[in-house]
């Protein structure tokens, strides 16, 4: 018998342990070379295991088992063969059809049972004893009211409306509880590799960072119109739809070029200067915050930063981000305005020295050559590290995003036609 034991990879440098997340194969369930059998959260993201050869898996760890990289997790026996596997597999659930058709002997009924002898007296409370009537179950379907929250008055332990109507008269909430007596139940759950080094990155900014945040308001109307008349023409010729993270990612690198300390990093008792742009976009994930990177951002176009984005949110979405996605990074965008968002004061993603934030768009009032008009407006926030940016810069970088997105077609294009610009820029 040859057997294969598959140690957990190395997810990355510094990364020592890792949580075994979900199983994707049982005990004894054949596999085949290359298909995923686990997923492994590390402390930056959560990756697949894949089986080395073909053959039946023996699972040496449990899900949420914390493991050390190069442990061995599981073992394949490669003489098990897929045919035969299967065949063992449909043998046993025809007799387990033949075993559920053909009763036992205990099971057979007796003739002098009260169920088949209508004579028979016997009660059964047993049948009725906390089922609703038709009325009552119609009632609290409609009331959204569990019966194990119910006492039924009627034969045999049934319930009645009189019951439902009684219950609820006594204060029922949506939820099936009754009025003043809500749950004091708690969950008690491990945080996950990811949730933990999220916490402690957080709390070292907020300990080794001079962190100073500036607002500004944007005035969305000319991006509106822009994407109000070249959506539908952008979305065929590209695949994808044309939003806001485009536009603001090309001003925030014009801004970084205008203003390079935002695009520095603080290295012992030096200051690195990026002559390149690699944008972290936060992303919700399922098991917590992720930013991945679009590398060179300067250099694309409006349809190549949405498709990069795109791809990078689905992968995050579907727990298939990688760590060389997220890895880099020389300045971050977070759009708190897709969850409703009016203003926040986002946190620097370190070693980053800032982090630009953007909310949610509001119709509001405003003065405009002396009259006042409705506008979509966004509040932005720039937070920045004071250590190595100063307020002038992080004013004056604001103010540039803040230019180049009011006015996209000059600011952003150089004052080409945007429809030329959509096609080929």
């Amino acid at each position: 018998m040859a057997v294969i034991e598959q140690k957990i990879p190395s997810p990355g440098e510094s990364i020592s342990e890792v949580v075994i997340a979900r199983w994707l194969k049982k005990e004894g369930e054949y596999v085949e070379k290359d298909e995923p059998v686990a997923e492994i959260d590390s402390d930056k993201a959560t990756l697949t295991i894949n089986a080395e050869e073909n053959g039946a898996i023996k699972l040496l760890a449990k899900e949420g088992d914390t493991v050390k990289v190069g442990q061995v997790v599981c073992s394949i026996d490669t003489s098990v063969k897929g045919e035969a596997k299967k065949v063992e597999a449909t043998s046993k659930a025809q007799n387990q059809k033949v075993e559920s058709v053909a009763p036992k002997p205990e099971e057979i009924p007796n003739p002098k049972s009260p169920i088949l002898n209508p004579k028979s007296s016997a009660p059964n409370p047993s049948y009725t004893n906390g089922l609703p009537s038709p009325a009552a179950k119609k009632m609290m379907e409609e009331k959204n009211i569990p019966s194990d929250k119910l006492n039924g008055t009627g034969k045999d332990g049934r319930i009645t409306k009189t019951d439902v109507l009684s219950a609820m008269s006594k204060g029922f909430d949506s939820n099936g509880s009754t009025a003043g007596s809500g749950s004091r139940e708690a969950d008690r759950k491990k945080m996950t590799p990811l949730r933990k080094k999220l916490a402690q990155r957080l709390v070292a900014v907020k300990n080794t960072t001079a962190m100073l945040t500036t607002f500004n308001e944007v005035d969305m109307s000319a991006i509106y119109a822009l994407r109000s008349k070249y959506k539908d023409k952008f979305k065929e010729q590209y695949g994808v739809g044309l939003g806001f993270m485009s536009f603001f990612t090309k001003a925030v690198c014009e801004a970084l070029h205008h203003f390079p300390s935002v695009n520095a990093m603080i290295d012992g008792e030096e200051i690195v200067y990026y002559n390149y742009c690699d944008i972290g976009v936060a992303v919700s994930a399922p098991k917590g915050l992720v930013v991945p990177v679009v590398r060179n951002a300067e250099s694309l176009s409006l349809a190549q930063i949405e498709t990069e984005i795109k791809n990078l949110a689905l992968k995050a979405r579907d727990n298939k981000i990688e760590l060389k996605d997220m890895e880099g990074g020389t300045f971050t965008i977070t759009n708190g305005g897709v969850f409703g968002s009016l203003m926040s004061t986002p946190i620097i993603n370190p070693p980053q020295s800032a982090i630009l934030g953007m909310h949610n768009v509001v119709e509001r009032p405003v003065a405009v050559n002396g009259q006042v008009v409705i506008r979509p407006m966004m509040y932005v926030a720039l937070s920045y590290d004071h250590r190595i940016i100063d307020g002038r810069e992080s004013v004056g970088f604001l103010v540039k995003v803040k230019e180049m997105c009011e006015n996209p077609q000059r600011m952003l294009f150089g004052g080409k036609d945007l429809n030329d610009v959509l096609m080929g820029f």
